[in-house]
């Protein structure tokens, strides 16, 4: 009987979940609310605040449950060999994969994106999204700064410029294949792309 309780627990918390995706997706966060959820879930107000603080930890519940790629990558970065330059690419390249092989991924990173609205009520949510954002910038910048040494180059602007470059890009690449609704290879635009700016900071890719 515990079990078939957790079991059915773990449902209304997913079907939740689920709810909250697509209320969020067509309303907004700010817009959206607990009661809408509930009912697109078939649950009570009630079944969300047994599972859920509040609106923003349903929120982060939600982007917890795809392992938002960015946060996944940056909690992995020390993995990979060849020097700092291949596994800054293979950071990016997987980022990408993830992005455009998981159709709910997808989704989540659009609601992030373009459904978000940082008012007061969701400051926590703004603060995780630049606190993912200063971690990856960090890491391509170490990495960035690395590869210049075991390649004997000397960039001709500072690290934390070239990075802040790079990051751009890929972000903007990103935020541009989700808007157009991934009408365009994101694999490759993103790989030209980012070895095009990487030859023009000096290196031989």
């Amino acid at each position: 009987m515990a079990r078939r309780t957790k079991e059915d627990a773990d449902a209304t918390r997913s079907s939740l979940l689920d709810a909250a995706e697509r209320v969020f997706y067509e309303k907004g966060v700010v817009r959206a609310s607990l009661g809408e959820i509930a009912q697109v879930a078939g649950a009570t107000r009630g079944a969300i605040y047994w599972h859920f603080k509040d609106k923003v930890d349903l929120f982060n519940a939600m982007m917890d449950r795809v392992s938002l790629p960015l946060e996944e990558v940056c909690a992995d970065d020390g993995c990979g060999d060849g020097g700092a330059l291949v596994r800054m690419l293979a950071m990016i390249d997987r980022v990408v994969g993830v992005v455009t092989c998981d159709e709910r991924t997808r989704r989540v990173f659009e609601i992030a994106f373009y459904r978000v609205e940082y008012v007061e009520e969701l400051r926590a949510v703004r603060e995780r999204h630049l606190a993912v954002q200063a971690r990856f910038h960090a890491i391509v910048s170490r990495d960035l700064g690395l590869a210049a040494r075991e390649c004997g180059l000397v960039l001709p602007m500072g690290v934390e410029v070239a990075a802040a470059g790079l990051h751009a890009l890929f972000d903007g690449l990103l935020h541009q294949w989700i808007l157009r609704e991934a009408r365009y290879d994101l694999r490759l635009v993103v790989r030209s792309s980012v070895l095009i700016y990487l030859r023009g900071l000096g290196f031989h890719v």
